[in-house]
């Protein structure tokens, strides 16, 4: 079979983040954007108005259908991706998807097994994986700098994305996001996880804990302890936040701390010490792209985030919420300080994960 010089992809979902993939897959000399497909008439209006020339359509089964496509782009909620991931298994085609790929465990699992039964790829964005900043620090701890790796430390606290603003299929805060930093973690320890205990709080007295902290212990001994929110300062005069990695050995260290527009790495090692900045790339979806696109011309993963990773950071996410439940939540606050909130979200032009609804074209 002659190889191909560019790979077909049709994109399902045209919101913020498919918008975001439209623009890297548009660039990629390796690909051809063939179809963008969304329920939404403004979605799609956008998609006609910023990809001359690419399809345009509202009936996903056009893609599934097309035998000349290569890749499918899944960047719909997680409630519609299990059907949609089977269709691609059905029709032979490799898929490219947000995370979580279910909005339920159970559904993961069935799903995971299905496609490792397959011979198609799938990739997951769990962004960290795709980052120079994570590289480096974890080629520093396998270079013996740092010794024993002994505690990973991680927090992600922003005044971000609010409840009633989308993504309910996702979870609560510490699924929907915080198990991009249960995976990192798991990453860096190189080890499953073993204990963990988990306090969260309610705040304005929401249903759901928009705040939680997690610790406890990897398989191999490594200690941990991940920190995430979304209730960092959403009505502060001047928006800020609080993110950062610390890794601790028996010997040396190495820590990371970003501001969105660029990361840097401070490494202190028994031999050398090493500080580096340099752009942070927010979701790093043109590395997952081309590692992507590389990967299925090739026939083997060249260091794509995994589905299997994706998952399992996914069950653990959802396990971890169901510990803090166990554990107390206090409520502080009223759910008149969370409207007064997204009312204020409202009016932002630029902010912590806006989402689509917010933002103004």
């Amino acid at each position: 079979m002659k190889r191909k010089e560019k790979l077909k992809i049709g994109v399902i979902g045209f919101g913020r983040m498919g918008q975001k993939y439209g623009k890297e897959i548009i660039n990629h000399p390796l690909l051809e954007l063939v179809y963008i497909c969304d329920k939404s008439a403004k979605a799609r209006e956008i998609a006609f108005q910023t990809f001359p020339g690419v399809e345009i359509i509202d009936n996903e089964d056009r893609i599934f259908a097309d035998r000349e496509i290569d890749i499918v782009g899944l960047f719909t909620l997680a409630d519609s991706r299990p059907e949609q991931i089977r269709k691609a298994i059905k029709t032979g085609k490799h898929v490219l998807a947000e995370k979580p790929v279910a909005e339920d465990i159970r559904t993961e699992w069935e799903l995971l097994n299905e496609v490792e039964q397959s011979n198609l790829m799938v990739a997951v964005n769990l962004f960290n994986r795709n980052a120079w900043y994570h590289k480096t620090i974890i080629d520093f701890i396998r270079s013996g700098e740092i010794c024993d790796l002994a505690i990973v430390r991680i927090a992600h606290m922003t005044p971000g994305h609010m409840p009633q603003e989308g993504h309910a299929p996702e979870g609560p805060a510490f699924h929907d996001c915080g198990m991009h930093y249960v995976d990192v973690a798991r990453w860096y320890a190189g080890s499953d996880y073993a204990t963990y205990h988990a306090q969260g709080i309610r705040m304005w007295s929401y249903a759901d804990p928009w705040w939680l902290q997690v610790h406890g212990t990897f398989q191999n001994g490594v200690v941990f302890d991940i920190t995430q929110g979304f209730v960092y300062g959403h009505l502060a005069k001047d928006l800020t936040h609080n993110c950062y990695v610390d890794v601790i050995g028996t010997k040396g260290i190495a820590r990371m701390t970003h501001d969105f527009k660029k990361a840097t790495v401070d490494m202190h090692g028994v031999h050398t010490t090493i500080t580096k900045t340099d752009d942070f790339n927010d979701k790093k979806i043109d590395v997952l792209v081309d590692v992507f696109v590389k990967s299925v011309l090739s026939g083997t993963n060249k260091g794509f985030p995994t589905m299997r990773d994706s998952v399992i950071a996914s069950d653990v996410a959802w396990k971890m919420l169901e510990d803090a439940t166990k554990n107390a939540l206090p409520c502080i606050g009223q759910l008149e300080d969370m409207d007064e909130i997204i009312a204020r979200r409202s009016t932002l032009q630029n902010g912590y994960g806006l989402p689509l609804s917010i933002l103004k074209y």
